[in-house]
Order: C-alpha cells, then sequence, then structure tokens
C-alpha cells in the first residue's frame, strides 16, 4: 500500500510515475476524493463528540427546566453522532478498498513500456547448447525415459496436472534439496511455513484483492493456498517492529505453490511448463530502506548461481513498467535456455517490493534507540522455480539416444546415479 500522505503532497509526481506502469490518474483523484471525505467527516465528528463532552458538563450547572432542553439536544447530537460514524465507516471502507487497488510506484529507474516486448535483457551468461541431433522437448523424453506420467496425472485431477516418477521424481527432489543447501550457504534461513494462509495474511503481500480469481480459496475456513512462499515469509513478521541489529533478514523455503492458470487455448498446453500446482523455492528479503536497491542486485545474483553452477545459458531481465507484478517496484527476471522448447523459460522474478507490503503488513524498525519506527522493505525472488528448471536441465542435459545426464552438482543428492537411460 502507497503512503497517502506523500500521495497529497507530491500529486503531480505519483500521477507521473505510476500513470508509466498504466494507472489512470483517475484512480489516483478518487482516492484523493474518498480521503478528503473521511477527513472532513472525521472533523466534523470529532468537533460534535468535543461539544457533547463539554455541554456534558454543564448539566450539574442548569435549572430543571433548562436541563431538561440541554437533554433533548444532547439526544438529537448522539443521534448525529451516530449517524455520522456509520458514514465515516462506510467512507473509511471505500477509502480502503481504493487504495487496495492501487499498485506499486515503480522506481525511478525501470525503463517505461507497454508490455513484455519493452524488457531489456542486461546482461547473459553462457552460449545456448549446440547439438548434433535434434533435441527432444521435456515431454518426450519424459514419456520415453517414464519419468512424466501425463496420463495418470490428468486422471488423478484433470489437464494440467502430472506424475514423476522414479528418476524423475528423484531428480525434481534433488533440485529443490541442492537449491535449499545452496541458499544455506548464501546467508538465507530455512522455514517450513503453512501453505494455506488467511485472508489477512495475503492481503499483506498484495495478493488480494488483486489475485483473489488466480488463487485457490477455502471458503468455510477462509484459507487460501499459497501461490507463492513469498506470502507466509514476508508476512511472518506482520504488526511487529524489528530492532535494527534484526536486519537484514534473508528467509528461504520450498513450498508446492497452488494458482489458477488462465491462458489462452492452445498456449503452453504440452508439457509441464504451466500447471496449477508447482514446486519453488522461493527467497525473501527484509531490509533497511536504503539498502535495497543493491540488495536487489545480490538477490539476482544468488537466483542466477543456480543457473551457473548447473551450467546452463542464462539471461538476465530487467521488466519494464508494464511487466511488473502488482507489489513490485523494481524486477528482473531470470530466464534458462530450453533447447527442446527452443525458447528462454523463466525461472526466477526477483524484485524490490520497498514498503508497499510493509504497509500493508506493518512490519516497522527503529533506526536507532528511542528513534521513530520506519518500514522496513520487502524483496522476493525465485531461487529457482521447478518445473522450469527441471525442463531446462532435461532438455540441455540430453544425450542423442534419449537418455540424460545428471548434472554433476545433483549426483550427491540422487544416490550417485549419473544418468536417467530407457529401462
Amino acid at each position: 500500500m502507497l503512503d497517502i500522505k506523500l500521495i497529497r503532497e507530491q500529486t503531480d509526481y505519483y500521477k507521473k510515475e505510476l500513470g508509466r506502469a498504466g494507472v489512470p490518474e483517475a484512480e489516483i483523484d478518487a482516492v484523493l476524493e474518498a480521503d478528503a471525505q473521511r477527513r472532513r467527516l472525521q472533523f466534523e465528528l470529532d468537533e460534535m463528540r468535543a461539544r457533547r463532552t463539554r455541554e456534558s458538563k454543564e448539566l450539574g450547572k442548569m435549572t430543571p427546566e433548562a436541563r431538561e432542553s440541554k437533554r433533548a439536544e444532547m439526544r438529537e447530537l448522539g443521534a448525529k453522532i451516530s449517524a455520522g460514524e456509520r458514514q465515516l465507516s462506510d467512507v473509511e471502507q471505500k477509502f480502503t478498498d481504493l487504495m487496495l487497488g492501487i499498485r506499486n510506484i515503480p522506481r525511478e529507474y525501470v525503463p517505461t513500456g507497454a508490455g513484455e516486448a519493452d524488457n531489456v535483457v542486461v546482461r547473459s551468461e553462457g552460449e545456448p547448447k549446440k547439438f548434433d541431433f535434434n533435441p527432444l522437448p521435456h515431454w518426450e523424453l519424459g514419456e520415453k525415459l517414464e519419468i512424466i506420467d501425463f496420463d495418470r496425472g490428468v486422471k488423478l485431477s484433470g489437464t494440467r496436472f502430472y506424475l514423476l516418477r522414479g528418476l524423475g521424481a528423484q531428480l525434481e527432489r534433488a533440485l529443490i534439496a541442492w537449491m535449499l543447501d545452496l541458499k544455506r550457504e548464501q546467508g538465507y534461513t530455512e522455514i517450513i511455513p503453512p501453505l494455506m494462509v488467511s485472508t489477512e495474511t495475503a492481503t499483506s503481500t498484495g495478493h488480494l484483492p488483486k489475485n483473489a480469481d488466480t488463487m485457490y480459496r477455502d471458503i468455510e475456513e477462509d484459507f487460501w493456498f499459497i501461490p507463492t512462499a513469498e506470502v507466509p515469509l514476508t508476512s511472518m513478521y506482520r504488526d511487529e517492529i524489528l530492532d535494527i541489529d534484526q536486519l537484514p533478514l534473508y528467509l528461504t523455503a520450498y513450498t508446492p505453490c497452488f494458482r489458477r492458470e488462465k491462458m489462452s487455448a492452445g498456449r503452453d498446453v504440452r508439457g509441464i511448463k504451466r500447471g496449477h500446482q508447482f514446486d519453488k523455492v522461493e527467497m525473501v528479503k527484509i531490509v533497511r530502506p536504503e539498502t535495497s536497491d543493491d540488495e536487489l542486485k545480490t538477490l539476482v545474483d544468488n537466483a542466477a548461481e543456480i543457473c551457473k553452477r548447473l551450467g546452463i545459458a542464462y539471461r538476465v531481465l530487467q521488466l519494464c513498467t508494464a511487466d511488473m507484478s502488482f507489489a513490485s517496484a523494481a524486477t528482473y527476471d531470470i530466464e534458462m535456455w530450453a533447447p527442446g522448447l527452443g525458447e528462454w523459460l523463466e525461472v526466477s522474478s526477483c524484485s524490490n517490493c520497498t514498503d508497499f507490503q510493509m504497509r500493508r503488513a506493518n512490519i516497522r524498525y527503529r533506526p536507532q534507540k528511542g528513534g521513530k519506527t520506519e518500514f522496513v522493505h520487502a524483496l522476493n525472488g525465485s531461487g529457482l522455480g521447478l518445473p522450469r528448471t527441471l525442463i531446462a536441465v532435461m532438455e540441455n542435459y540430453q544425450q542423442a539416444d534419449g537418455s540424460i545426464v545428471i548434472p554433476e552438482v545433483l549426483r550427491p543428492y540422487m544416490g550417485g546415479a549419473t544418468l536417467i537411460g530407457p529401462k
């Protein structure tokens, strides 16, 4: 959530910068109008309450006749106060809904753009692998090696579901364990969070109400299945004041993630690139505001290190204003090359969300003893996302006979196996 005080004081700046991200000026005007209305109503209520308190103290000094007349006035005033409180409550709710609907303001260094075509490749490492045979897509490799079972996944749950079998399941588990170990090397504390969270928790990270139609929900218990471990990790310290010595906080978690995939017909219909359920290792940083842009650079490096150690070509893109997520102020995507698909696959999206989520979650810190509290900044990124990392490994390490060489860094997690070959 943005700071309404800053929107009031720097209206033209906020309209300009949010306009770069596609926010119409009318949305800012609506927020300011609701803000002015709630402040006016609050002032009027305070005045009436003060009058009631002041005049109540005078009743004992009045004659019986005057006292009765004054009590009638006080009853009328009480009715006006009650009506004003109801009106203020409605306006406060409207103001809150409007504020929750405005995205984060982009950092000034973020390129302005209208869509993904305006994203900028800022660096590339490694050359896309060349083969002396036609590389197969992962779904053909998986079916031939009997490590991906699409038919039984669909039978169990429907489209966009699949099973990993045998060494395929072990390979995904190896990637997860290895990535978590690498995150520990990089200074992250591993967390095993709940996979279901409250409405308040999902709202605090900006996923609600914006993304409600892409999230799964247990309405009876008011639980939301997490679309990413970013949600519980970022909200762990909700309504807390952190000591400056606690910062920075680096957190990581492996979780299954749940999202309604609403894509156009025919897009990514084959394979395991998109699904309603997928695995991911997540990184979250909670840091002092003045360090967050530098922390974003190291977050990207932390994610990219996985690509390097796997020996797979990757590139880093800076997203333009129109392609960033709702809560992000600056985002870099990491894409790995998938030769069977013939495309770059996004395996990580690293974002600086500044204090946008922290205002919603009310997470602050005290810069110095006895000093005024300030909101911390939050960052998040995949480290990395599956199954796309699994796809990249399968397609880059395939052999002419359809077997898959297991990357060296994963072999200790595979019981010493070096190859996934036909049975």
